[in-house]
């Protein structure tokens, strides 16, 4: 029932889908007053309060223009991606030891993939979702000639270095939050984080460059441009330094449309089995 309602809406135009998600924003903010208090909070606490219009309706538009990003043909899909340069991309890959893409829940991070290995090959980590309903639209959604799933596991992780050993692309999201021994706490935007640590381990294994890559969406429904950031933040240290390297360049790039950012995500959750940031800090 889900993809049969997802194929349908993804018949219609992005302008309608941007618009009536701006619409569905402000009625999620007002029917749920947990995610109406998380996204304040977040947005509070990084600085960006007085943006909360904008991203409440940036958050309503994430979710309708899913249809369109995940079903619709690719004929109307791809030239809705405007991407600026593959310039910086291209001569990472040129060096030979592949490329790391980090992508945070910026703007729509779902065309970013598509976009991209149109052009460059690219194995994407995927966690499955929660609820086994949605698996089949995921998965179909996602499933691109150029583009390979790698599962958020051990058998997932050795897809991803051997794409990079092979000097292929990979991508990550790095601001979702990890299982239990594969992050550390870190601070985002003045609280502690448990942040994934594997961009980290991976660069130092490969010798890999790292890009920031975010998909900003354009206003009216125009579409969406792709746009990529060298990462220049040092990745030695431990891995708490190292996650707080990897936050410190998600900020910078959020400031770069810091009302598209996904403010509601639960960023701040202790995961299971993990120990709380105070008693992780006491431990150490």
């Amino acid at each position: 029932m889900l993809v049969n309602l997802f194929r349908l809406l993804s018949h219609l135009p992005l302008p309608l889908l941007h618009l009536s998600g701006a619409a569905l924003g402000w009625v999620v903010y007002a029917a749920s007053p947990s995610y109406r208090r998380r996204l304040n909070d977040n947005l509070a606490r990084a600085g960006y309060g007085h943006l909360r219009r904008r991203a409440v309706a940036a958050a309503g538009k994430s979710v309708m223009e899913l249809p369109f990003v995940w079903l619709a043909p690719a004929r109307r899909v791809l030239p809705a991606a405007h991407i600026e340069s593959l310039e910086l991309p291209r001569a990472a890959l040129a060096e030979g030891r592949g490329l790391i893409f980090l992508t945070p829940h910026l703007g729509c991070f779902e065309i970013l993939a598509q976009a991209v290995s149109e052009h460059i090959p690219l194995t994407v980590l995927y966690r499955p979702p929660r609820k086994a309903a949605l698996k089949p639209l995921l998965e179909q959604a996602r499933a691109r000639p150029a583009m390979r799933l790698a599962p958020a596991n051990l058998s997932g992780v050795r897809m991803l270095m051997k794409a990079l050993k092979g000097g292929q692309a990979i991508g990550l999201l790095p601001d979702q939050v990890p299982q239990q021994g594969e992050g550390a706490w870190a601070g985002f935007y003045g609280k502690p984080a448990y942040t994934m640590t594997l961009p980290a381990k991976l660069h130092q294994m490969s010798g890999a460059p790292i890009i920031l890559a975010y998909a900003e969406r354009l206003a009216h429904g125009r579409g969406f441009e792709l746009r990529f950031v060298r990462f220049e933040e040092d990745l030695a240290g431990t891995p708490e330094q190292q996650a707080r390297s990897i936050n410190a360049a998600m900020e910078k790039l959020i400031a770069l449309c810091p009302d598209q950012y996904f403010w509601s995500y639960n960023r701040y959750k202790t995961p299971p089995g993990v120990a709380a940031p105070v008693a992780a800090a006491a431990g150490a």
